[in-house]
């Protein structure tokens, strides 16, 4: 047994260092969307933005208004009212009166083998005219420039893809610790700056705002070849990279934001539905990805109690190492220095989240999302 809390020590201090320096680089080497590009560029190229909304009456309004006041010269704006029971339609009855460029088009039925977002987004792309498609989420609040600066920064670089980060300005002193974790495992589990490298087989997508052009869209296969993925965004970055698109991801820090949760209790149930889509239905990974977070930043904690010597001193060392880069990785999507203690505590919430979304994904034999049950059959059978 010592030798094993020897050598399980010095195995975690060197694996923490190493992701010090690799996730440091990394995260560093990823470009804020504001700096990238002058804010008087004006790019010739039109933009379809495309929104899939089942029952948002409640959030719907300003992300809208937010989009109808972008200054891109060439937009339209086309929101999928995919089957809402509440009142989505009547908010976006009113906005379009108000506003007669906004154009919508209804869902009342849900073809077979499709999830609801993903029909909604593909629906949506069949409706649009624009060179690029930004498909986007019914409750993101951007800034006026934001479509403009997305599509200069693709013109200049070249991109086919540009998946931008938003930030997430979450209620509750936990949420916002945990935010800080799961961004962290995140970019430990992705490597996301490594997605505009085209040798690499890394990808990337985000829900929030992913800005594609039309020509590389349809070359991937458009959603229909991700039609059964909970993962949509992630996937849909997989296709792009795979038919040879290039890719980048950006911070969107004063151009982009999202709430995203509002209680614990709604982040467990949220993350229920895609956690395990996100590891591809591979159960070892499901249950070895929760089990090395727990080695490398709780067991520290807990080794404290239980060893002594240069043992003792080699897990402090490896405490203050985790502490490091969960404050190296989180202080920049605002997380506080107040939350970085709390650290080990979300680490054990990633955990049962994990768990969780994978144990009733199993025993249910799928996932319900907005208001349709899907199999497990069907969604693994939709493997990209």
């Amino acid at each position: 047994m010592e030798l094993l809390l020897q050598s399980l020590a010095i195995v975690t201090a060197v694996v923490l260092v190493a992701s010090l320096a690799v996730l440091g680089r990394g995260n560093r080497a990823i470009r804020f969307l504001a700096d990238a590009v002058g804010p008087e560029v004006r790019p010739l190229a039109t933009v379809s933005i495309i929104v899939a909304a089942r029952n948002e009456a409640d959030t719907i309004e300003p992300a809208l208004r937010s989009l109808l006041a972008q200054d891109h010269p060439e937009l339209e704006i086309i929101v999928v009212n995919d089957r809402s029971t509440d009142a989505t339609g009547e908010v976006l009855a009113r906005l379009q009166r108000e506003f007669p460029v906004l154009k919508t088009v209804t869902v009342t039925t849900l073809p077979p083998g499709w999830l609801g977002k993903n029909h909604a987004h593909w629906v949506g792309a069949q409706a649009a005219t624009g060179d690029f498609l930004l498909f986007t989420d019914a409750d993101i609040i951007m800034h006026p420039s934001a479509v403009r600066r997305a599509v200069a920064f693709a013109l200049a670089e070249g991109l086919d893809h540009v998946a931008v980060g938003p930030e997430i300005p979450l209620p509750g002193f936990w949420l916002t610790a945990f935010l800080g974790t799961f961004t962290m495992c995140f970019s430990m589990f992705v490597r996301p700056w490594r997605a505009r490298d085209p040798r690499s087989t890394v990808f990337v997508g985000i829900g929030a705002f992913n800005l594609v052009r039309r020509t590389a869209y349809e070359r991937a296969g458009t959603h229909a070849a991700i039609r059964m993925r909970p993962d949509d965004d992630m996937k849909l970055g997989k296709i792009i990279k795979l038919a040879g698109g290039r890719q980048e991801l950006v911070a969107g820090k004063g151009l982009l934001s999202v709430t995203w949760y509002h209680s614990l209790g709604e982040l467990i149930r949220g993350l229920e539905k895609n956690t395990f889509a996100g590891m591809d239905y591979n159960l070892a990974l499901a249950v070895a990805g929760p089990l090395t977070l727990f080695l490398l930043f709780v067991w520290p904690c807990l080794a404290l109690l239980v060893t002594s010597g240069w043992v003792w001193q080699v897990n402090l060392l490896n405490v203050g190492l985790g502490l490091a880069l969960y404050a190296d990785n989180s202080l920049r999507y605002g997380v506080r220095w107040r939350h970085v203690p709390l650290f080990p505590l979300t680490v054990l919430l990633m955990m049962f989240i994990v768990w969780n979304a994978t144990l009733r994904t199993l025993l249910g034999r799928g996932i319900t999302w907005r208001g349709t049950y899907y199999s497990l059959a069907e969604l693994k059978a939709n493997r990209v």
